[in-house]
C-alpha cells in the first residue's frame, strides 16, 4: 500500500516524515521529497514562542528535558559512579592484601613466565597455584584427551611452571 503525500493536491509517494505539531508529539505526516524540502526550509520549531519560552526550552534541552537531582539522590549517576569508584578502592586494599605475604619475594623472569604459563597472577598464594595447577592436570591429562600429544606436550610444559614455581616458593619460605 503507498503512502500518498500529505500536501494539498499531490499524489505522489509519500515516504518522509513531517512533526504536525511544534510540541514533539509522535504525530507526523508523510510527504514527497519535494514537499518535505519545502516544510524543511519554512519549518520554525520556536514559532509562536516568546524569548522567555525559547530560553526555558534550551536551558531544559541542556539536561535532556529531565529533572535535576539531587546528589543524595539513590539513583543519581554521579553517586553511583562515586560508590562504585569507592568499591573498587576497597576492592584494590583485599587484593593488595591477598599478596601482602608476597613482599618479601622477588621473582625472577622464569617464575614469572611460570605464573604466565598456569594462568596465574605473579605472586599469588601457594595454595591458589596448586588448586590452579590441579585444574590444569585434569584439562590437560592425556587420559582425558584421548592420548593426544598435543594435550600430553602442553602437560609437560604446565609440570614444568609447576615445578619452577615449587622450587622457588619452598626457598623463599625455607629462608
Amino acid at each position: 500500500m503507498k503512502n500518498i503525500c500529505d500536501w494539498n493536491n499531490c499524489f505522489e509517494e509519500g515516504n518522509y516524515k513531517a512533526p504536525k505539531e511544534r510540541d514533539n508529539s509522535k504525530n507526523f505526516r508523510l510527504l514527497c521529497l519535494e514537499h518535505v524540502k519545502e516544510f524543511n526550509k519554512k519549518w520554525n520549531y520556536f514559532s509562536g514562542m516568546n524569548d522567555r519560552q525559547i530560553m526555558d526550552f534550551l536551558k531544559s534541552d541542556m539536561i535532556w528535558h529531565k529533572p535535576t537531582q539531587s546528589f543524595s539522590s539513590s539513583d543519581n549517576f554521579f553517586k553511583i559512579l562515586w560508590n562504585d569508584a569507592l568499591k573498587d578502592e576497597m576492592d584494590k586494599l583485599k587484593f593488595n592484601n591477598e599478596f601482602n605475604h608476597m613482599n618479601k619475594f622477588k621473582f625472577n623472569h622464569n617464575d614469572i613466565k611460570a605464573f604466565s604459563i598456569l594462568g596465574v597472577d605473579v605472586g599469588l598464594k601457594w595454595e591458589k597455584v596448586q588448586e590452579k595447577f590441579k585444574k590444569l592436570v585434569k584439562k590437560f591429562h592425556p587420559d582425558m584427551n584421548s592420548g593426544n600429544k598435543k594435550f600430553e606436550d602442553k602437560l609437560k610444559i604446565i609440570t614444568l611452571a609447576y615445578t619452577q614455581l615449587k622450587n622457588t616458593y619452598r626457598e623463599k619460605i625455607d629462608n
